[in-house]
């Protein structure tokens, strides 16, 4: 395990286990790993925390990841191994019963092979991608079999499964582009609406996001109209129930052989009434499912791919609306799609912005446009998914068939504006609820007229011939009406009242919170009058973790926790404490009964952040009370008899003081919360200062409260001059 793993463990930072390490000479050696990332053995360290008094138990889910990621093949190929052992024990828990019962370590990898095989092919037929699980393979597994058992056993095998593999992914961010669920759900429902759900195609699947968000629609079908067609279809077996989640199929295609393996899996665990598909090969050199005709097909494909077959493929039957450029590879992915339909099916593809205007993909555009096949074009929000700066599109299509319209039309929606900034970080959030509701209506209404009631800088159909120009630019903002400037000349009149009456204040809390020194520069006695040296205050000092240890104060690090099923809180991220915003962040899914609670923040705790190299420290208000607090911050929860929460905040954010707590890297600055100092004073005189601190957060909040209006006036008054409803004089 790594030092990151020891941190998770222990419940600490990083830091403190680099500290561990230099301060106790019996901490265990490194077994492995590098000399910049060392691993160590899980028992010594799991040992070591114990007779330290750092350590009660480690949980089971923990002692699973650990020896998943310590694996000497690989945390891939543990996982692979694990989730095939999960498989087994969901669905045949009497051979698994068995097995583990009457054999030793060598006996049971040894027998579980031949088991394993028969429940995979069973499962995900005699072509699956799960390979590699050999009595070699398996033969330093039998601890993490038992394991993984275990926790299939304390949390389901579903459950189990999703834990471990969430962690592989987010422990390897840069190795796998994740569809998020919010694209992922809208994708599935849009697809949906036209019929049910009973073959889904996902030919680039990765993770299995959008397969997954398919069965989740899928189920949700089923509970909307069981009531409804559960009594007619009682007596149907279980293949010819309409909209059943047995009568499923999950059809998925991924290049990279451990990616598809891990994702059959998660199907095959996620979705046990479906049938599931899955299938490792390069989809547009070598197509798994050539003889395909779903009623869906979900794709995300990969963005700019140069090396997708251009050569090779030149004269293949799928390019029916034209050979693709080399640099259209999004191009060859919509014909791929629309080749693997049904008639009368629908596909819908995540792509990029440039797709629906590059000049090298105009003829392609124009003939789908032509003859019916691509019917909507939706602008998302920018971050909607990787890349995160880009506003990603969806392309809804579907396959002509013997009723295609002689006069065919496109829908164009734009949800960009259902994004906001949240002030001073530049980052946007998301209302996925609203982006969905403006999207599914959209296509409902359009699907079933081909035309619907316009909305400026919204939504509009467009016929499709006015769009065969020069350059058959389909982006949805180039087609749209702009809307009314937000509100009119009442609006503008308001907003800059409410500047007015902000700027005022700022003057009147510049004049507070300044008024903290004598004009000549000697400091003030504890008395109030002036001392009769000059220059800083040399107060005894004392540190935050010396304030820890004596239970003056209780440190909390950030980043653990998963929701819980009733509802979780929103998450106090570094960004809404740098930027003085509300919690903006969302935990994610528990993956267990057992799941981890977050560290929920107080009203009256101090929390700072540990990266970028600022002097921020926050208090908590009663209206952030009860937030979840988020990586990469630090909470402290001063005890009222010994320390003031605001005095705490106030010298935590002094330049000296983060810089003589702060270590450098390359790239980063890290705080290290346990140096800041803070001077040793009577509680009164904290209060006073702490009285002072809150004048001047008042001031910085006023400040941003202004900065926000006026940047809301500006713009305002550019969009009313640019659509004529403000007057130039």
């Amino acid at each position: 395990m790594t030092a990151a793993g020891i941190a998770r463990l222990a419940g600490v930072g990083r830091a403190a286990v680099s500290n561990w390490r230099r301060r106790h000479a019996d901490f265990p050696q490194p077994v492995g790993g590098t000399e910049t990332s060392p691993a160590f053995a899980l028992g010594e360290v799991e040992q070591w925390l114990r007779d330290q008094g750092k350590l009660a138990e480690v949980p089971l889910r923990e002692r699973v990841w650990q020896q998943l990621v310590g694996h000497p093949a690989g945390a891939a190929a543990a996982l692979r191994q694990a989730g095939a052992v999960l498989l087994l024990v969901r669905d045949r828990p009497a051979a698994w019963r068995q097995l583990r019962g009457a054999a030793d370590d060598a006996g049971l990898t040894g027998a579980l092979p031949a088991a394993l095989d028969s429940v995979l092919t069973a499962r995900l037929g005699a072509r699956h991608p799960v390979h590699g699980l050999t009595p070699q393979a398996l033969a330093p597994s039998a601890a993490l079999v038992r394991a993984t058992a275990d926790l299939a056993a304390a949390d389901g095998a579903p459950q189990a499964y999703a834990f471990l593999l969430g962690r592989h992914l987010d422990a390897n961010p840069r190795h796998y582009t994740l569809t998020p669920p919010g694209p992922a759900a809208l994708m599935a429902e849009l697809a949906s609406l036209a019929s049910p759900l009973r073959t889904v195609l996902d030919p680039a699947c990765g993770t299995g996001g959008l397969l997954t968000a398919a069965r989740e629609r899928a189920a949700e079908e089923v509970a909307e109209h069981g009531a409804e067609h559960g009594a007619e279809q009682a007596g149907a077996p279980a293949g010819e129930r309409v909209g059943t989640a047995a009568s499923l199929t999950l059809h998925g295609q991924e290049a990279d052989p451990d990616l598809a393996a891990l994702t059959a899996l998660r199907l095959a665990l996620l979705a046990p009434d479906a049938r599931v598909r899955v299938r490792a090969g390069d989809t547009l050199r070598a197509d798994a499912f050539p003889a395909a005709a779903a009623d869906a097909v979900l794709l995300h494909p990969p963005f700019n791919e140069r090396n997708w077959g251009h050569d090779e493929l030149a004269y293949d039957p799928r390019w029916e609306y034209g050979f693709p450029a080399r640099t259209e590879s999004e191009l060859a992915w919509v014909q791929h799609a629309l080749a693997r339909l049904r008639a009368g099916g629908t596909a819908v593809l995540l792509m990029p912005p440039a797709a629906a205007s590059r000049r090298s993909g105009r003829r392609i555009r124009a003939d789908l446009l032509r003859r019916g096949a691509l019917r909507a074009v939706i602008a998302l929000p920018a971050g909607a998914a990787p890349p995160n700066g880009v506003p990603l599109h969806l392309w809804v299509l579907r396959k002509p068939g013997g009723g295609a319209s002689a006069s065919p039309r496109l829908l164009v929606v734009d949800t960009a504006g259902l994004a906001t900034s949240t002030a001073t970080t530049g980052r946007d959030k998301i209302d996925w609820p609203a982006v969905r509701t403006v999207a599914v209506d959209a296509w409902r209404a359009f699907d079933r007229d081909d035309a619907l009631t316009e909305e400026p800088g919204v939504r509009r159909s467009l016929a499709a011939i006015d769009l065969l120009d020069d350059d058959v630019d389909l982006a949805p903002a180039r087609h749209l009406p702009p809307p009314a400037a937000a509100g009119g000349p009442a609006e503008l009149a308001r907003v800059r009242e409410e500047l007015t009456t902000t700027l005022a204040r700022t003057t009147t809390l510049a004049r507070t919170a300044t008024q903290a020194a004598p004009a000549d520069g000697t400091r003030r006695s504890e008395g109030g009058g002036a001392a009769d040296e000059p220059g800083p205050a040399r107060w005894p000092l004392t540190t935050v973790g010396e304030l820890a240890r004596s239970g003056a104060l209780v440190m909390r690090a950030g980043g653990a926790g998963t929701a819980p099923p009733g509802g979780a809180p929103a998450v106090l991220t570094d960004h809404d404490v740098l930027g003085g915003d509300a919690p903006s962040g969302t935990l994610p899914e528990a993956a267990s009964a057992g799941a981890e609670e977050p560290v929920l923040v107080r009203a009256g705790d101090v929390v700072v952040p540990v990266l970028g190299g600022g002097a921020v420290a926050r208090v908590i208000d009663d209206a952030t009370a009860g937030a979840a607090l988020g990586r990469n911050l630090t909470l402290l929860r001063p005890a009222p008899a010994a320390v003031d929460p605001w005095f705490l905040a106030g010298f935590l954010r002094g330049t000296a003081n983060t810089r003589q707590a702060s270590s450098y890297a390359s790239t980063a600055t890290r705080l290290d919360v346990r140096r800041l100092q803070l001077p040793r004073l009577p509680l009164a005189d904290q209060a006073r200062y702490g009285r002072r601190f809150r004048d001047l957060a008042a001031f910085e909040e006023t400040l941003r409260h202004a900065a926000r209006l006026g940047g809301q006036l500006v713009q305002a008054l550019h969009d009313g001059l640019t659509d004529g409803s403000v007057a130039p004089e």
